[in-house]
């Protein structure tokens, strides 16, 4: 455990932050990952750079949002805002105590919260989409997460890693493989404008030229391996099926269909969860999409209703509603961005300007990807 856990923390330090002596780097998680949080402070230190930490407690955001003022839910902590608007890097380590710890919080004070947090959350966006801030987002093996996945922590703790590629020789190796292979699907994708997916309950368009076509390689999320961009805002027409469980802020939606038309979602559908999608979809920006992408990671192969893995299975498609990616050229503006993901591997096609470039889960045009 401990050798895996050092190899973690070089990955997270040299490859995915790409930390640099005098780096100033914001280094959060929950206690629960203080082994983790322990090894990429030392890697850290040792490559110079000056580290800050922050460990959350259980249930610390319920209880502001139970208990707290007015006031309080509009205080903006001044050091996080000092970390996004100045600091060089930052690692959100996700290490959950209760995945439902959210769940039943006050829709109005949960709004009052979002206010407040939109100017530094524009800061946090423009500064990542240019790497100005670098970021990461990762995952410690909890309980919870173990659980919400269907496996003991034990199974959990190796579905991570090796979703990480830490059980390979080099995993700064492995990851730059994964870069060099989804380049040429982003090549592809970025010398086209009009992207048609279709499948069980699928058939929709959206059209991306001037946008760009995003290689996730591991550098911005640890586990990667998707492309992705942000379509024109009003080129979206169709419907779409999601057939896995749709997961955001504790609550779980089934079988979600949306309609569209230039862009706007005008109708919707859900087996299970329909009343938290009524109440998504009349929040500023959230009838709108902010991303499509394509998840390209074989090594993720079942659903851990963990949207940090599910949106990268290799075989599936997905599309989230709300805030756009200013580097992908987005332009929607909204404090969510929900993913919902569909399985392609059954039927599905994509097609580029009319050519098919994908069928059951699998690009026609580039050689079986790297395990």
């Amino acid at each position: 455990m401990n050798n895996i856990l050092e190899k973690y923390a070089r990955l997270l330090v040299h490859y995915c932050l790409e930390i640099k002596e005098g780096d100033q780097f914001y280094l959060k998680s929950t206690t629960l990952a203080e082994p983790l949080v322990r090894e990429v402070y030392r890697q850290a230190i040792r490559a110079g750079a000056n580290v800050e930490v922050e460990l959350e407690f259980r249930e610390k955001g319920r209880i502001l949002l139970a208990e707290g003022r007015e006031g309080q839910l509009r205080y903006v902590p001044p050091f996080f805002k000092k970390a996004m608007e100045e600091f060089d890097a930052y690692l959100y380590i996700r290490a959950p105590f209760n995945l439902r710890e959210d769940q039943n919080n006050e829709p109005g004070k949960v709004q009052i919260r979002q206010d407040a947090l939109k100017g530094v959350n524009k800061t946090y966006f423009e500064r990542t989409a240019t790497r100005e801030l670098k970021r990461n987002l990762c995952q410690y093996p909890t309980q919870a997460a173990a659980q919400e996945a269907g496996m003991s922590l034990e199974e959990y703790e190796q579905f991570v890693f090796g979703a990480c590629k830490l059980f390979d020789e080099d995993p700064v190796q492995s990851w730059v493989n994964v870069r060099n292979w989804q380049q040429q699907i982003a090549d592809v994708l970025n010398s086209r404008d009009e992207i048609h997916y279709k499948g069980d309950g699928i058939d929709i368009r959206f059209r991306t030229k001037g946008r760009t076509w995003i290689n996730s390689d591991g550098r911005t999320n640890m586990p990667s391996g998707e492309v992705y961009t942000s379509p024109i805002e009003d080129s979206v027409n169709g419907v779409i099926r999601f057939s896995y469980p749709a997961i955001y802020m504790g609550h779980e939606v089934e079988d979600v269909t949306l309609h569209v038309k230039d862009g706007y979602i005008e109708k919707w559908e859900a087996r299970r969860g329909g009343e938290f999608l009524n109440h998504i979809f009349q929040m500023e920006g959230t009838r709108r999409f902010g991303e499509a992408a394509i998840g390209t990671n074989y090594n993720i192969n079942r659903l851990t209703k963990n949207i940090l893995f599910d949106e990268k299975i290799g075989g599936t498609v997905h599309m989230a509603i709300g805030q756009s990616y200013l580097q992908a050229g987005g332009k929607n503006e909204s404090s969510v961005h929900w993913d919902m993901i569909t399985d392609m591997t059954r039927g599905g096609e994509i097609y580029a300007d009319g050519e098919k470039i994908y069928e059951n889960g699998r690009f026609l045009f580039v050689s079986s990807p790297i395990a």
